[in-house]
C-alpha cells in the first residue's frame, strides 16, 4: 500500500458553541504504529468517531487509505478493523463463533483459528463461552475479530487498558506483529508507557487542538527538559562548582551532586567538573519523565489517570 494510512485536513466539529476539535492537520503514514494521546475532553474521542463517520464534521475532510471517510463508507469499514474501548461480547458464544460471525459480516473467508491463534487464543480458548474470558482474552478475542479481512489499517481504542503488566506486554507483541506484517497501527492510549514503548510517533491533542506530533524522544529533546544526572560522592565538595554551560539548577550535598543538563555533552563536562573536586562514586541519569513531558503539553497531572478517555462506538 501506497500513500498515507491516515489524511485529516482542517477538520473541526462543533457541538453548539462548543468546539471539540479545531482545525486539526494530521498525516499518519502507511506502515507506522500511531500513538494518540489526549487527557478527558480534549477531542480524542470525538477525532476517532469523524475517523469512523460516527458523526460528521462541520469542516474540514478526512481520508482513510485514500478514500473519503463519509463518500466511501462502505468500502473502507471492509478494509480495516476496529477495537473500541466499550466493545461489546456475547457472554453466550464461543470465540470461534464470535470471529465467524465477525467474517460473516464482512463477507471475508478467513479461517477463525488461524486468526484466533495469532492473537494467542488456543482451540480450547476458541470452544470457551466467552463469558468466561478474563480481561486480556477477551482483548484478544476482539483483535481477532478486527484483524478479519485482512485490514490494511488498525484502529485501537486503548487496548491495552484493563490489563495486568504481562497481558498488555503480550498485546503490544501482537500489535508489532501484525505491523510487521504491513498494517498500519491507529491506536489511542491513557497509558504513557504502553505508547512509548509501540508507536514510532505520537500526536496530542488538547483543548480540540493537536498540540503536537513526533516521536516521543524527539519530544522530548524539542522541549529542552533535559535530564538529571545525579552523582554519588565520597565526601562533600568544598568548593563551588561555577557556571557550566548547559547544566541549571545544581544542588550540592553530604553524599551527592544534582545537575539538569539540557544537551548531551553538557552530561560529560558537568561530570568532570564534580570529579575535579571529588570522587564520584557512581553515576544515574534520569530522563524527563513521560508525566512531564505531558503535562508540558496539555497541563494536565496524569497521576491519577486524568487522560483517560471513554470513546464510545462499534464496528460499523
Amino acid at each position: 500500500m501506497t500513500g498515507p494510512a491516515i489524511e485529516i485536513d482542517g477538520l473541526s466539529k462543533r457541538f453548539g458553541d462548543v468546539t471539540a476539535v479545531d482545525s486539526v492537520d494530521l498525516t499518519v503514514e502507511s506502515g507506522e504504529i500511531f500513538g494518540f494521546l489526549g487527557p478527558n475532553g480534549a477531542g480524542k474521542s470525538t477525532t476517532i468517531n469523524l475517523l469512523l463517520d460516527f458523526v460528521r464534521p462541520t469542516s474540514g475532510s478526512a481520508s482513510m487509505l485514500g478514500l473519503d471517510v463519509s463518500k466511501d463508507r462502505e468500502t473502507l469499514h471492509s478494509r480495516i478493523g476496529v477495537v473500541p474501548e466499550n466493545y461489546g461480547l456475547y457472554d453466550r458464544l464461543s470465540g470461534r463463533r464470535h470471529v465467524e460471525l465477525a467474517a460473516k459480516l464482512k463477507d471475508a473467508d478467513d479461517d477463525p483459528d488461524e486468526l484466533l491463534d495469532r492473537v494467542g487464543l488456543s482451540q480450547e480458548d476458541a470452544n470457551r463461552a466467552a463469558g468466561d474470558y478474563s480481561t486480556g482474552m477477551s482483548q484478544r478475542l476482539a483483535l481477532a475479530m478486527a484483524l478479519v479481512g485482512a485490514p490494511d489499517l488498525l484502529i485501537l481504542d486503548e487496548p491495552t487498558s484493563g490489563l495486568d503488566p504481562n497481558g498488555a506486554r503480550e498485546l503490544r507483541d501482537i500489535i508489532r506483529a501484525e505491523n510487521d506484517r504491513g498494517v498500519t497501527v491507529f491506536f489511542s492510549s491513557h497509558i504513557l508507557e504502553q505508547v512509548e514503548a509501540v508507536a514510532d510517533r505520537v500526536g496530542i491533542m488538547n483543548e480540540g487542538e493537536l498540540v503536537a506530533i513526533d516521536s516521543i524522544g524527539r519530544l522530548r529533546r524539542q522541549l529542552d527538559t533535559g535530564a538529571q544526572v545525579i552523582l554519588d560522592v565520597d565526601r562533600k565538595l568544598e568548593r563551588n562548582l561555577g557556571d557550566i554551560p548547559n547544566v541549571r539548577d545544581i544542588d550540592v550535598d553530604d553524599e551527592t551532586v544534582r545537575g539538569t543538563c539540557v544537551e548531551p555533552a553538557a552530561k560529560l563536562r558537568f561530570i568532570d567538573r564534580v570529579r575535579e573536586l571529588t570522587t564520584v562514586t557512581d553515576v544515574r541519569i534520569e530522563e524527563s519523565s513521560l508525566e512531564d513531558l505531558f503535562a508540558s503539553y496539555t497541563g494536565e497531572d496524569t497521576t491519577d489517570s486524568q487522560t483517560e478517555t471513554v470513546v464510545p462506538g462499534g464496528v460499523a
